[in-house]
Formats: C-alpha cells, sequence, structure tokens
C-alpha cells in the first residue's frame, strides 16, 4: 500500500510539473484577398525562424486513374521554378544555414525550411515561387519519375514487411480513396503527360488551398510585409479546390488474408476502422491504443515480449486521418511461433480492454504521457509551425495548440473502455498473415 501511495502522489507531481511548462502559444493569424491564411508565431529564444507552407492536398484528392500525383508533387515541387535554376532550391536554403524537407499524406503536403530569422525573406520568396510559377516540364517529371520509383523499391518493394500499409488500406477501403496508397501507381505516373501534371499543379497548389505558417525570431510588422511582398499578388483559384465526398460503406465482416513477402518471420497484422481526427471518439481510441502499446510498459510488450515470448515486436498505431481511419496492430512472431497462437495472444489483450476497466493509476500514467508528448510537440519552432497549420487546415480552430489537450483529459476510463468495445470488434477490422514466400507453395 505504501508502494502505491508514493507511485500516486509521484503522479500527481508530474503532472502539476507538466501543468507548468504548458506555457500558452501565442500566435497572430489572418486570411490574404487570395485565400492563403497566414499564423504567425513569435518566438525570440533563439535566432531561426521555421517558415512552412501547408496544402490541402494529399494522396486522397487524387483521381483514381492517376494516382500517386500529390506525393510525386513533394518531390517536383524542388526542381526550381521561373526564377530559381533547377536544382538550386536546396543551394539557396543551404548556402543560407538553413535545411529543408518536406512530406505527403493522405490529406495534405507539407513543406518546411528551417532558416537563421535574418533570411526570413528568402523563406518566404521560395515558397512564393513554389506556389506562383513552379517548373512543370517533362524534363522534371522525368527526373522525378525515376526517383520516385526508386523510392518505392527502396521503402515498399524491397523492404522486409513495406507494404505492409498498401495491403492494409486497400482491405479497408472499397470506396473512399485512402483505398490506394500515397506512393501510387508506378503505371499512373509513367502514363500521365505533362498536361496532367499541370493541370494538378493548378488545381491545387494555389493560395485558398494553403496555409502559411511562420514561427520563430520575427518582428510580426516585418513578417506581414514579407507576406504581402511575395504572396499578396498570386491570383486564388478561378474554380473550388476539389474535396472527396466519399463515405466508405461498413466493412459488413471480418476480412482475413494472407500474403507472402520476402521475410524470415510471420507477422499479424489487425486494422480496425476508426472515427476521423479530432472527434470525441478518436480521443478514446487513441487513448486506448497507448494502453496497448505505448512504450516496453505496454500491455502488448510486457505480455507478448516479455512474459509469453511469443513476439520479437508488436505495437499498436492509430492512424489520424481527416476522414474516418483505421488502428493498425502489428506483431512479428518470435523465432518457432505460430502466427495463430500470436494472433490469439494479441486478441486476448485487446479484450482485456474491453472487459476490463483501466485502473486507475495505469490511466494517470497514460494521461501524464500524452501531457508530456503535448509539452515536447511544442517545444521547438518547426514543431510549432507544423502545429499551427494542421490545427487550422483540419480543425479550424488553431487555438487547438493550446487546448486540444483538454479534450485528451476529458476522457474518462469509461470512455475508453466503451470506444474499445465499439471500434475492436471483428466485424470491424481487416487481419493478415504475413508469411515468408518460402511457404508459399506449401500452402
Amino acid at each position: 500500500m505504501r508502494y502505491i501511495f508514493s507511485t500516486v502522489i509521484v503522479a500527481l507531481v508530474t503532472v502539476s510539473s507538466l501543468f507548468g511548462q504548458m506555457n500558452t502559444i501565442a500566435y497572430e493569424q489572418y486570411t490574404l484577398d487570395n485565400g492563403l491564411h497566414v499564423i504567425l508565431h513569435q518566438d525570440k529564444s533563439t535566432p531561426i525562424v521555421a517558415v512552412a507552407v501547408m496544402y490541402h492536398v494529399g494522396s486522397k484528392n487524387e483521381n483514381p486513374d492517376k494516382t500517386g500525383f500529390a506525393h510525386f508533387f513533394e518531390h517536383l515541387m524542388f526542381e526550381g521554378s521561373d526564377n530559381i535554376g533547377r536544382g538550386e532550391y536546396d543551394d539557396y536554403v543551404q548556402n543560407a544555414g538553413g535545411t529543408l524537407n518536406a512530406n505527403t499524406t493522405f490529406d495534405r503536403t507539407y513543406y518546411y525550411q528551417i532558416l537563421p530569422s535574418n533570411e526570413l525573406a528568402l523563406g518566404l520568396w521560395l515558397e512564393s515561387e513554389r506556389m506562383l510559377h513552379a517548373r512543370v516540364d517533362e524534363k522534371g517529371i522525368e527526373t522525378q519519375r525515376e526517383v520516385v520509383k526508386e523510392e518505392r523499391r527502396q521503402r515498399i518493394d524491397n523492404q522486409p514487411y513495406g507494404s505492409i500499409m498498401e495491403e492494409t488500406f486497400k482491405r479497408c477501403y472499397t470506396e473512399h480513396p485512402y483505398k490506394w496508397p500515397v506512393i501510387g501507381s508506378m503505371a499512373h505516373l509513367e502514363a500521365a503527360e505533362e498536361a496532367d501534371y499541370k493541370n494538378f499543379y493548378t488545381d491545387f497548389y494555389v493560395p485558398n488551398n494553403a496555409v502559411l505558417s511562420i514561427a520563430g525570431d520575427i518582428d510580426f510588422a516585418d513578417a506581414k510585409k514579407f507576406v504581402d511582398q511575395y504572396f499578396a499578388g498570386i491570383p486564388k483559384s478561378a474554380k473550388p479546390v476539389y474535396r472527396p465526398r466519399i463515405a466508405e460503406p461498413p466493412l459488413g465482416g471480418e476480412v482475413r488474408d494472407t500474403i507472402y513477402d520476402n521475410i524470415q518471420l510471420p507477422a499479424v497484422i489487425e486494422a480496425y476502422r476508426i472515427p476521423a481526427q479530432g472527434t470525441v471518439d478518436y480521443y478514446a481510441v487513441d487513448m486506448v491504443s497507448r494502453i496497448l502499446s505505448s512504450g516496453e510498459s505496454s500491455r502488448l510488450y510486457k505480455a507478448l515480449v516479455d512474459e509469453q515470448q511469443k513476439a520479437l515486436f508488436v505495437g499498436n498505431f492509430p492512424m489520424a486521418l481527416e476522414d474516418p481511419g483505421i488502428s493498425l496492430v502489428f506483431g512479428i512472431t518470435n523465432m518457432g511461433v505460430d502466427v495463430y497462437d500470436l494472433e490469439v495472444s494479441i486478441d486476448a489483450e485487446v479484450d482485456r480492454v474491453k472487459n476490463e476497466l483501466v485502473s486507475e493509476l495505469e490511466f494517470q500514467k497514460l494521461r501524464n504521457q500524452i501531457e508530456s508528448e503535448f509539452v515536447t510537440s511544442n517545444s521547438r519552432v518547426a514543431g510549432i509551425a507544423e502545429s499551427l497549420a494542421t490545427y487550422y487546415m483540419f480543425f479550424g480552430d488553431t487555438d487547438l495548440i493550446n487546448n486540444e489537450i483538454d479534450r485528451y483529459l476529458a476522457v474518462t476510463r469509461e470512455d475508453i473502455q466503451a470506444a474499445a468495445k465499439k471500434y475492436l470488434v471483428k466485424d470491424n477490422r481487416v487481419v493478415l498473415h504475413y508469411l515468408p514466400k518460402a511457404l508459399e507453395s506449401k500452402s
């Protein structure tokens, strides 16, 4: 009893400490006449600035016969512009002492640069060039086709278990565009013509489909002056930006399949349909996932790796998507363990969350973990810039950067159990067994 009491005291002290670290992220935001939403955050603790642009276009915005364009443009947009020579985009940033990168998801494409604060104007000029007149021509297209092909080979085709997301999503969705992978079809990219790429650029790389987020050592007046100088004159789209409005029908029962891959050890994948990010139930489902698999003290790891020694690795990852997504359980069997045996043991841990109320101690530990992550995510200007853009684009509420934590803290132990019972059910899941190719001829 003394041990439990002292543990609770430590937990309460941790919560108090974390709340003390949660400084409010102050910001200003406004929208230009062309529809570009601008968010500014000042942090003069370090002489750097993050310049980021998030475009509300991901793989789900693509034509089903022309997939892979959103991710392809992530690469193509570094080819240069009317005023930036081919391959010189990186040079501008690196010569200024900065770094840059980009990434694409099902829902958005994100570009960012971290620069010395006296190079703010450079960062804004580079992003305005990307938005206004990027270089979309046959030479750049051919170059990036080869880059994307190589990326697919390295990350998916030649990577053990690399096709898991692709194989899972195409079975979880039959109608919604989440059914095709973010990297898309290589055949579609090969067949596309220059005009197809130009049309995609014209349709989606427009100011009224973007959020410009600037965080760091800035002066608000100067930042606004530069934003106006480089972005105000960019015309908005002449037509509405395409947004898919496709409601995925219920799964209608458990879907099971076997995938033979170039692997040594079998794996179990269980994908459950879950609500879209930002919904009340999503926060409860996310907390279910954390209980199951966040860290080596989590339930799945302790039971299947430490105690039963049935798995080399096991985890549960909810996909935070704009439309209803999935929560994916992934386990790799230990040597000599049957894949069905691992599946049964995973299901037993899932059933525990459904049938037993989470203890007060475990619940408090979970809340502490969430608060810690919330503080950490807003500890760097790069993270702040991305969070500001994300909260505005997908939630329509920029101030969630300060108070989304309240949505998590409002979830009760009973809510967690109810979410597990509602969503982690067999009729609402896809189960895949990944087996070594050597076993295919024996099936």
